[in-house]
């Protein structure tokens, strides 16, 4: 809860109360109400909505179709990919995914959620010929796609109901997962094991796996994935990779760790 900051400039408050907000946004992770948002901070009703309506009009937020609830606008999740990506925490950053890359032998990416999609912050392209052009920036769903049912898992129930709920789940191939209770029961059996597949889900002929990269606070930050094309790598042997996969994102998260308490 916030306590009224006696002496503090009225400025600096306010600054604060709005970071709070949008850390409380990007920490829920799905659409919330200010009320929602509200239970952690403890802002007075009237102070609460004033700010909600100016991170919108500024585009740190977003109102959703309901009216009701927001999440990140573009502004912020513009934030977070440039804060990820910055140039120092990058360079180690690509050079686990280059080495992971190599040992693998196929095309390695991190994504981070963006409203009802996964977005690719980086990506190594393996060195063969044969490859699937999904380039930084790319939004992929989180229907259909190792990463995006990763994230999924990571939901409550509500949470996961509520973004279900405000999703097209668009059949994108025979493989695809369109029916929500069938959906359910893949984003349980997913918790349970720790990581994700894509069996030809998003894209006919190819293939992928994904594992967690959590913060400090065990808090899904990014997934850690690979992908392949079927002719190359059968799905059947897909998973001889997932140990050195989780070793990647293991590292991973100790170099998001070292960034925190730098």
């Amino acid at each position: 809860m916030l306590d009224d900051d006696v002496g503090r400039p009225e400025a600096s408050l306010r600054s604060l109360r709005l970071l709070l907000i949008l850390e409380e946004v990007a920490k829920v992770g799905v659409p919330a109400t200010p009320t929602e948002i509200n239970r952690s901070i403890g802002l007075p009703k009237q102070t609460l909505h004033r700010m909600f309506a100016s991170l919108e009009a500024q585009g740190f937020l977003q109102r959703e179709h309901d009216g009701r609830s927001y999440s990140p606008g573009l502004r912020m999740r513009s934030m977070a990919i440039n804060t990820i990506s910055s140039p120092g925490s990058r360079a180690a950053r690509l050079a686990v995914m280059s080495q992971l890359a190599e040992d693998i032998g196929e095309t390695c990416n991190l994504s981070i959620p963006d409203r009802n999609a996964m977005i690719y912050a980086d990506r190594i392209e393996t060195q063969w010929p044969l490859r699937i052009q999904l380039p930084i920036g790319t939004r992929v769903p989180l229907h259909c796609t190792a990463s995006g049912k990763l994230y999924l898992s990571t939901l409550s129930k509500i949470q996961l109901g509520r973004i279900l709920s405000n999703t097209r789940l668009e059949q994108r191939t025979s493989k695809t997962l369109t029916d929500k209770d069938a959906l359910f029961v893949e984003i349980d059996r997913i918790r349970g094991n720790g990581y994700s597949e894509d069996n030809e889900e998003f894209m006919d002929g190819m293939i992928a796996l994904a594992v967690p990269i959590h913060d400090m606070e065990e808090r899904f930050v990014s997934a850690l994935a690979f992908h392949a094309p079927t002719p190359r790598l059968p799905f059947a042997n897909a998973h001889q990779h997932l140990d050195r996969l989780r070793a990647a994102a293991a590292e991973l998260r100790e170099l998001l760790i070292e960034d925190d308490t730098v």
